[in-house]
């Protein structure tokens, strides 16, 4: 892709590498220059707090807004009731009403930290999609939007075509899924002024059907631009850990285990998470992840403060490099370690280190606990200890007590 861009955002989303394709940059990039270009983001409530997945798209919002644009976060009240079924193997468990709105509230929680809304001319906009769809009636909408899909054309799309290769149900309800995407971005352009849809790559079949939809319905043109689907260097999903997922919501994952996460970034992949993470100069990002042997783990240690920042506070950053420093380089206890309360009723017959180990979330099973112990890769206080079935009773919790599964995963386990 030898295009130059003219716009400080398209300029941007190259130069830090958000971008995957873009249905027409010439035209898009012109529209940038000439003024503000509302944009848009849809994001299903299938859970009560973002996770690490959703950052690349939340940061692309950010530059959007820092560039002079105006971001529009679109919460999928109405589709959510559908279920996307994008490169999914089954269908996903569909959620009451007032479940939607609790996780739409904890998602709120998290936007609020990185987009300006407001009532200027580039202040972020929150909206529902359950505005227009939950409204819609059924032979209308097949009259005037159905017409204009064409199922060959639906089937041919990689996302349908997978699990239909697999020989996997897809559901009538999912398969109505794309169609609401695309009247979402009609609606958009037609009530806000929308002219422009990002998503991941695995979203441009539906993106694509907004665009050819408004261009049908009200000869709009408009456009769509994906970042690429991101996986770590050694082939991991992002946003994934042994313990699950990486939530942004402090209430779901504490500051310091989300630090964690990126103080443990693999060597090769610091430069490019710096520039798709954090707002530090590109020359600077490309510094750092250049860095080798011991000097990469200062770029670690940047980059998981960069971010932390952003997502908790800089003093929730700071907190968690002191904990890690106190952890790591002094073998004490650090104030901000996850910790694991104990009712004293857990303890009346004693409660052996396997089942710590689970309970403190250093394995996800107890067979995996017990082979972390056998093969030594556990610590009680900084002292190895080998034997599974170790009991501790209450009187042990006196002081807490510190668990550590290798160098750089520890819990806390106390009492009350």
């Amino acid at each position: 892709m030898t295009y130059h861009p003219k716009s400080d955002f398209m300029r941007v989303m190259m130069e830090r590498g958000y971008l995957a394709d873009c249905t027409d940059y010439q035209a898009l990039d012109e529209a940038l220059v000439k003024g503000i270009v509302p944009t848009y983001i849809g994001y299903d409530a299938t859970a009560k707090s973002l996770h690490v997945g959703h950052l690349l798209n939340i940061m692309m919002l950010r530059w959007l807004q820092k560039t002079g644009h105006k971001p529009i976060t679109l919460m999928g009240g109405g589709t959510t009731k559908v279920g996307d079924p994008s490169f999914r193997s089954d269908e996903r468990p569909l959620l009451s009403p007032a479940q939607i709105d609790e996780n739409i509230a904890g998602m709120k929680q998290v936007f609020a930290k990185y987009l300006d809304y407001g009532d200027g001319p580039t202040g972020a906009l929150m909206l529902n999609n359950a505005e227009w769809l939950d409204g819609l009636n059924y032979l209308d909408f097949l009259r005037d939007i159905g017409r204009h899909f064409s199922v060959n054309r639906m089937l041919s799309f990689e996302s349908v075509k997978s699990r239909l290769d697999r020989e996997q149900s897809l559901s009538f309800l999912e398969f109505n899924y794309m169609i609401l995407q695309a009247y979402d971005f009609l609606e958009l352009n037609r009530r806000y002024g929308c002219l422009l849809q990002m998503g991941g790559s695995d979203q441009w079949g539906n993106i694509v059907n907004g665009i050819d939809l408004t261009r049908r319905v009200l000869d709009h043109e408009i456009y769509g631009l994906t970042s690429p689907l991101l996986t770590t260097s050694d082939g991991k999903k992002m946003g994934k850990s042994q313990g699950g997922a990486i939530w942004l919501n402090a209430e779901m994952l504490s500051p310091y285990e989300f630090w964690q996460f990126w103080r443990n970034t693999t060597d090769a992949d610091v430069g490019r998470f710096l520039k798709l993470y954090t707002e530090l100069p590109v020359e600077e990002c490309d510094r750092l992840g250049a860095l080798a042997g011991s000097e990469i783990n200062a770029a670690k240690v940047i980059l998981a403060n960069e971010v932390t920042a952003l997502c908790h506070g800089r003093a929730a950053a700071e907190a968690a490099e002191a904990t890690a420093r106190e952890v790591f380089e002094k073998g004490g206890v650090g104030d901000d370690l996850p910790t694991l309360h104990l009712d004293p009723a857990d303890l009346t017959e004693g409660i052996s280190l396997a089942q710590l180990v689970v309970r403190s979330g250093l394995a996800k099973t107890g067979k995996d606990g017990k082979r972390l112990i056998a093969e030594g890769g556990l610590r009680v206080n900084d002292d190895l200890c080998a034997d599974a079935g170790r009991m501790f009773h209450a009187g042990d919790f006196a002081e807490p007590v510190k668990l550590s599964a290798g160098k750089k995963r520890h819990a806390l386990v106390s009492l009350g």
